[in-house]
């Protein structure tokens, strides 16, 4: 029977064990579905390095009279979750790169406490391989490929080569203005349908529309407040996100993320040389170089994302203010002069919202404004029309 010391061991390389057996069923899986011949190639290597490691594990746990191990896993590895069947290749690549990140802080750990040369001889050589593995992932994930087949002639050509452009990078905030524009937008449209369809149904009863017109108004604007601060704050956390991987990235492979900000600026008409010297002035403090290298990759600064509490205070007001418009005649007016007046005001507000777009947008004021007024008046008269149907048939 094994001491305590030496079960805790033996707990450890189990753990490690079953991890990397783990590993290797999620790349192998991957692999056999991928149809893209260097991801193939890529991912049956990493899963065969992870099979020599698990070897490597349970070669160990019998030396020290361990029972052999036994996977206890999916027989896919992660290859099957929900997360990675929705988000494909690249999402579960990238989740294998965070998963690699953890096993090296992990096995780092081990170092200091396992207490068995033989095992932190294992633990070092598995390190190598995990950081090797990660720069693999990597270069998978950002399309990279190996400096030798390069052609290094010209900055802009090497980075794109060196670095996948992102994609999808989401569009940028125009700001609160931007927000409040597009709230008074779409509380108007959507109660300027309800009341022009509560009027056609009961010939402008002013009672009906203002309960419609008031309750739609309420529940477009805190749709609105909350479905701009949940947008902040994921754009936020998907930004801290990357931050953070390229943090972790910054300190596996220092060097290359100095080469990668010199070509940043390089491409940006600085002299290579003038570039790698403010590189290398901006790498003596590690969070300016992060703050740098990040502003560049990720296209955005922290200052200039949104801030939750105000897009949503922004969204949820001018909501309100956009959709309360339609239903001001109704307080004083009822039957047909309160629909047309409603009409009147609804339209002329609609081309107040598209010509101020134009301050956010390249178009002229007097065309936008036209394009919004001509929508809201198509869907005030079909909103009418419906009213007017459904009103009949409850009748």
């Amino acid at each position: 029977m094994p001491d305590a010391k030496t079960q805790k061991i033996l707990a450890a390389l189990e753990e490690n064990w079953q991890a990397e057996i783990h590993g290797a069923r999620t790349y192998q899986t991957l692999a056999e579905r991928e149809n893209d011949p260097i991801y193939r190639k890529t991912l049956l290597h990493l899963a065969q390095a992870e099979e020599e490691h698990a070897l490597l594990w349970a070669q160990r746990i019998r030396e020290l009279g361990g029972e052999e191990p036994k996977y206890n896993g999916s027989p896919t590895g992660d290859a099957d979750s929900l997360s990675n069947r929705l988000g494909g290749t690249d999402m579960a690549l990238r989740r294998l790169e965070i998963d690699e990140s953890r096993h090296i802080a992990r096995y780092g750990q081990q170092l200091k406490e396992l207490g068995d040369e033989p095992s932190v001889a294992i633990l070092n050589r598995v390190i190598e391989d995990e950081r090797e593995h990660y720069q693999e992932l990597s270069t998978l994930i950002r399309k990279r490929y190996p400096r030798n087949t390069m052609q290094a002639v010209d900055p802009k050509s090497l980075l794109e080569e060196l670095l996948a452009k992102r994609g999808g990078q989401g569009r940028k905030a125009a700001g609160w203005i931007g927000d409040a524009i597009y709230g008074v937008n779409d509380g108007l449209g959507a109660i300027f349908g309800i009341v022009s369809g509560v009027s056609g149904a009961t010939l402008g009863n002013s009672h009906y529309v203002l309960l419609a017109g008031i309750a739609g108004m309420i529940a477009s604007a805190l749709s609105m407040g909350s479905g701009a601060y949940l947008a902040a704050k994921s754009e936020r956390e998907i930004y801290e996100a990357e931050v953070e991987r390229e943090r972790e990235a910054i300190r596996l492979n220092g060097p290359e993320a100095q080469e990668l900000l010199s070509l940043y600026y390089q491409v940006k008409g600085i002299p290579a040389e003038d570039a790698d010297d403010i590189v290398r002035h901006l790498a003596k403090d590690e969070n300016q170089f992060l703050r740098a290298i990040a502003s560049e990759r990720l296209n955005a600064t922290e200052e200039a994302l949104p801030q939750p509490f105000v897009s949503a205070f922004s969204g949820a007001l001018s909501t309100a203010v956009g959709a309360f418009i339609p239903i001001v005649p109704f307080f004083f007016l009822n039957g047909y002069p309160a629909v047309i007046t409603s009409a009147i005001v609804s339209l002329l507000a609609h081309f107040a919202v598209g010509a101020a777009k134009s301050l956010i947008t390249v178009r002229s004021w007097w065309s936008s404004g036209m394009e919004m007024t001509l929508v809201g008046a198509v869907e005030g008269v079909v909103t009418y029309v419906i009213g007017i149907g459904l009103g009949h048939v409850g009748a």
